[in-house]
């Protein structure tokens, strides 16, 4: 049974399982959507430049007429002005579409660079894979939402034509500025329904992208802890930094302790040892400090030492909180160490300072 429910795949991916899949470029994305959203800008690039672009088109067809019969030198003039007019109207339109399309490409993923998926990989080249591939679930469902996707965009269209079919029927009374006008009505139309259409069966392909690898980053519980364990470091590792965290401590000390002139305890929870030399420090200094174990281990080394032990429970309590090993004590606690050095100094016949 425990085995079962290690295995189900019921848990929401770790932040780090998500950026993991963010860097193989397992993202949901929709290249529908993203063709929509540029078939959409272009739509209402065209809408807001279309006027003027056309008039633009029809000055230079007017001067190549004029021109037809001129001198060679008139003609590269007008050549090149042409190329001139074609570059200031067709840059602006195609740099916003470029912007909107890349807009709507980083909306679905944000930036994102992939160089894993430019590593070639062999097992793709082979050709049973492709065969598998080809024949595969995903792949018939692929080509089957195309089909369907042809089928309503063709649908669309029909209905498109088929609503104006009689204005194309009398397109032969019509003047020629007319069938133009009438021309880019409808393809225009024709466009910006397709366009709808696309956008919708974007955002739902999206959407369903969304939510298959929502699905397929689940993970089962042996897999998080896996992940936990990655993230906070193997519980054995963490031991055996913890013990050799303690060796070093209990070296330190070994080494410290004996040169203190007394060791304040609290009476059994906190030892601090501290020393003073008024020749060399400013202040009496913590040479060492330890809690539980390593507080009763600085307790044995004073004993072994002759170092006096003197019982301040505020005192020792105050000094471990405040103190680093090596720093001075906090002027806060001045007198109260120095009426216990005082006292160690008479009990050993030192003058005090």
């Amino acid at each position: 049974m425990a085995n079962d429910d290690a295995g189900e795949k019921t848990e929401q991916p770790t932040a780090r399982r998500r950026q993991e899949a963010r860097e193989e470029g397992q993202v949901p994305r929709s290249s529908d959507l993203t063709s929509a959203i540029g078939l959409m800008a272009a739509m209402i690039l065209l809408n807001m430049f279309g006027p003027g672009m056309l008039e633009q088109m029809l000055m230079l067809i007017r001067e190549m007429i004029d021109v037809s019969d001129a001198p060679s030198t008139t003609l590269r003039t007008w050549i090149a002005r042409t190329g001139y007019v074609s570059a200031a109207m067709l840059l602006p339109f195609l740099l916003m579409l470029l912007v909107l399309t890349a807009a709507g490409a980083l909306a679905q993923t944000g930036f994102l660079l992939t160089p894993k998926k430019l590593i070639p990989k062999i097992e793709n080249l082979s050709p049973l894979k492709g065969i598998k591939r080809l024949f595969s679930t995903d792949s018939l469902t692929r080509t089957g939402l195309g089909m369907f996707k042809m089928g309503l965009i063709g649908l669309v269209a029909y209905h498109t034509i088929v609503g104006r079919i009689q204005p194309v029927i009398g397109i032969g009374t019509i003047p020629p500025a007319g069938i133009l006008s009438m021309a880019s009505d409808v393809l225009f139309t024709l466009m910006l329904r397709l366009a709808l259409v696309l956008l919708i069966l974007g955002l739902i392909d999206y959407f369903y992208q969304r939510h298959k690898i929502e699905k397929q980053l689940r993970m089962n519980k042996q897999e998080i802890k896996d992940e936990l364990k990655r993230m906070e470091g193997d519980p054995l590792l963490k031991m055996r930094r913890r013990q050799t965290q303690a060796k070093l401590a209990m070296q330190r000390i070994a080494q410290d302790v004996p040169r203190s002139d007394v060791v304040v305890t609290n009476p059994t929870e906190y030892s601090v040892a501290l020393k003073y030399d008024e020749a060399t420090m400013s202040a009496p200094r913590m040479l060492a400090k330890g809690k539980d174990l390593l507080a009763l281990r600085i307790r044995l080394i004073a004993q072994e030492r002759g170092i006096p032990i003197v019982q301040r429970p505020p005192l020792a309590r105050g000094i471990y909180a405040s103190c680093e090993v090596g720093d001075e004590i906090p002027a806060a606690y001045f007198r109260a160490v120095a009426e216990v050095l005082a006292y160690v100094y008479q009990l050993s016949g030192r003058a005090a300072g």
